[in-house]
């Protein structure tokens, strides 16, 4: 299927690794010009090469912090308009509620979820100045499985979900699609430390985390590329009619209501 991506501009935070790296390597394939930003300037740059090299397509990198005062704004300058904007800088800490002080709370927050809000309000206006555009929010199922050991996880990303249809609802009035994907577990190292973490807190040895990834869906976490494949489709015009609502990536843990 021809995406007719080709020849198009994406930014993407969180690109040094997992579902954010995977995306930039999906996106190339289809021909596609990179902004690549994240704190880690070395793995970046050194991605960024390999991308330029393999597809032919431009990539720069932009090592950069966005809970820094002014770094969204600094980000948005440098990279100038894109056609796609995808958000998924962030990792909110897991633990339950007494566990988790405010400062980590609030550090979390100030990445993922107020990251992904400033990125919007300011590339939502450069795209409505410019006749439209993608933007795509990678939130994580965890924003409908209301798990008291994620809190401030699940919190965040219920917030960035009700945050994405709100704008995501009316934006095709300005030629904008706003789509929230929500993954489940992904074969990246977050889950294996979240697994070996919950492996410690119930078994009291991390050594037994593959007991917990068996009761997954096929006894898998999700290929990173059966979450950017979709998320690829979504940048497209073939889901031109796509906007303010979430997809779920979860091989139906969400249904199943499970705990892992």
């Amino acid at each position: 299927m021809d995406l007719n991506l080709t020849g198009r501009t994406a930014l993407i935070t969180g690109a040094s690794q997992g579902i954010g790296e995977g995306l930039a390597i999906g996106f190339a394939q289809e021909g596609v010009n990179l902004h690549l930003a994240a704190r880690r300037g070395d793995v970046l740059e050194a991605l960024a090469k390999r991308i330029r090299e393999e597809f032919g397509v431009s990539a720069t990198a932009h090592a950069t912090d966005l809970t820094e005062p002014e770094a969204a704004e600094r980000l948005a300058a440098n990279v100038g308009d894109v056609d796609i904007l995808v958000n998924n800088a962030g990792v909110i800490p897991g633990g339950d509620l007494f566990s988790i002080d405010g400062e980590t709370w609030r550090k979390g927050w100030e990445l993922k979820v107020l990251g992904y809000i400033d990125m919007c309000r300011l590339y939502y206006a450069k795209m409505k100045a410019k006749g439209g555009g993608v933007i795509l929010n990678n939130i994580g199922n965890a924003g409908e499985r209301y798990d008291a050991n994620y809190i401030a996880g699940t919190s965040g990303n219920a917030c960035l979900m009700a945050f994405t249809r709100a704008l995501g609802g009316p934006s095709l009035d300005d030629n904008i699609r706003v789509v929230g994907i929500n993954p489940g577990p992904v074969d990246t190292d977050r889950i294996y430390k979240l697994l070996k973490h919950r492996a410690r807190e119930w078994f009291g040895d991390e050594g037994r985390y593959k007991e917990l990834q068996d009761k997954y869906p096929l006894g898998r976490p999700a290929h990173v590329a059966e979450i950017t494949d979709q998320m690829l489709f979504l940048a497209s015009d073939r889901a031109g009619y796509t906007s303010g609502t979430i997809i779920t990536i979860d091989g139906g843990i969400t249904s199943r209501s499970s705990i892992i």
